[in-house]
This record gives structure tokens, C-alpha cells and sequence, in this order.
């Protein structure tokens, strides 16, 4: 019977994670350091948002590059990553489907971050205003940007 966690939060955080657990599914509920746990899950929250906001904007980095940089050389490369960080992309949004929402919200701030990023890399006129569909399901599943 466990009743506190052997170790605190910033001794050994792996420990700690494995001690909270087994104070969970015991029952006991005093023992639990509540502080760090709430931080905790709010953090993976914040993670995945952040990693589901990185993959759009390598999305649309390609997806630039593709359509506007006259580097037909380059373009089997650029459509490999295009595919991958699809399918990424969807992975994310598998185990949280919620996240669509959110995703949703960040297709233009994401697509003006990859404009400027390949606006200072390329010498290409990229176009400012979003080009792409907003239809999720085509975004992540069609070669949108041919």
C-alpha cells in the first residue's frame, strides 16, 4: 500500500510519474502531489498543440516550395515530407480528435508563418493570402498542392 510518492517533482521526474500512478490506481488520493499532476496534464495539452501547429507550418513550407520554386529537382523530396507530415499530421489528430478544432483556428497563422519562412529562404514570389483548401480531409489526405 503506498501513501505518499517516494520522491518529489524535481528529484526524479520519471519516479515521481511512476509513484503518482501507482497512488492513482491504489486509491489514495491524499498522497497524490495534485500541483504538478495538474501542470502536468495541462502541459501535454500545450505539446500537442504545439507539435500539431509545427507540422502544419512544415505542411505548408513544402507545400510553397513545391507549387512556387522552380526546383523540379527538389520536388520528389519536397512531396516525401508533403506525405509524411500528412500523415503525421492525422496521427496527431487520431488520438485527439478534438484538435481539429484547433487546427481549424491555426491554418492561416500557420500558413503566414510559412510564408515569411520561405519568403527570406527562396527568391520565389509566394502568394501572401492563404492558396490552399481549408477542407481538412483534403489538406490531409490528396496531393492538395498540385
Amino acid at each position: 500500500m503506498v501513501t505518499t510518492s517516494p520522491v518529489s517533482y524535481d528529484q526524479d521526474f520519471a519516479l515521481w510519474l511512476e509513484s503518482t500512478v501507482q497512488l492513482l490506481k491504489a486509491g489514495e488520493f491524499a498522497g497524490v502531489d495534485w500541483e504538478h499532476l495538474i501542470e502536468e496534464i495541462e502541459g501535454l495539452t500545450r505539446s500537442d498543440k504545439r507539435e500539431l501547429e509545427n507540422r502544419l507550418i512544415t505542411l505548408f513550407e513544402h507545400a510553397l516550395k513545391r507549387c512556387y520554386v522552380p526546383f523540379p529537382d527538389c520536388y520528389r523530396g519536397w512531396d516525401v515530407t508533403l506525405l509524411r507530415t500528412q500523415k503525421q499530421i492525422q496521427r496527431i489528430l487520431k488520438d485527439s480528435p478534438s484538435l481539429r478544432n484547433y487546427l481549424r483556428e491555426i491554418l492561416e497563422a500557420s500558413y503566414q508563418e510559412a510564408w515569411e519562412d520561405m519568403s527570406q529562404e527562396y527568391d520565389a514570389s509566394f502568394p501572401d493570402q492563404y492558396p490552399f483548401s481549408k477542407d481538412l480531409a483534403i489538406l490531409l489526405s490528396t496531393s492538395f498542392w498540385q
